[in-house]
């Protein structure tokens, strides 16, 4: 991903955060020369220091025979902006777009025994929704088996982590702040997201 000095995260453990909130992701694959993608929720851990991926796909899904032995990109993204050059100080300008976005490459390996798609089910539940888990571990064990038999679990080991905000960081201080204005005077979410993300960058200059 191309990414100007000045539009780079501050460190991984920020994009990791920002990848834990937006873990909604599109997985890329290649083969046979043709890409693949897939968007799944995914668990974004630590593990002695290492960035591991979770998730899993339907069996039913052709992509999920593509990750075995093979390597792929995750990309994480989610809040983003279009911005008008009213905010801008000059005339000569043109308007651009406001996002950030995370992509994590690895290779992919396979969580083939039972004992580890249940773990993947269960922190999935725990992940997002922890009020089911109870009600999910009551269900009989025939339905859940039959469920783990219907997926295929995979975890990716992250070699390379490419993080990027464009927030208007090469903007006047003026200009940014009538970005932020308009942004948070909007009805979209996405917009009001970037706002924040664009004062947080400030309150760390």
């Amino acid at each position: 991903m191309y990414i100007p000095s000045f539009n780079k995260f501050s460190n991984n453990q920020e994009a990791i955060i920002f990848m834990q909130r937006y873990s909604f992701a599109a997985i890329i694959t290649v083969k046979d020369g043709i890409p693949s993608a897939t968007h799944l929720p995914f668990l974004v851990t630590e593990i002695d220091g290492q960035l591991i991926l979770f998730s899993h796909f339907a069996k039913a899904n052709p992509q999920s025979a593509d990750i075995i032995n093979n390597r792929a990109l995750v990309i994480f993204t989610e809040p983003h902006a279009y911005i008008s050059t009213a905010n801008y100080e000059k005339d000569l300008n043109v308007p651009t777009w406001n996002y950030l976005a995370v992509h994590a490459y690895g290779n992919c390996f396979l969580l083939e025994g039972e004992a580890e798609k249940a773990e993947l089910l269960k922190n999935t539940i725990s992940n997002y929704e922890v009020g089911y888990l109870k009600q999910y571990e009551s269900l009989p064990d025939d339905y859940k088996l039959k469920m783990m038999k219907g997926i295929v679990g995979f975890q990716i080991i992250v070699d390379d982590l490419q993080a990027k905000k464009k927030l208007s960081q090469n903007r006047t201080e003026k200009e940014r702040e009538n970005i932020i204005e308009q942004l948070e005077d909007s009805s979209n979410t996405s917009e009001k997201e970037i706002a924040e993300y664009m004062k947080s960058l400030d309150k760390k200059h």
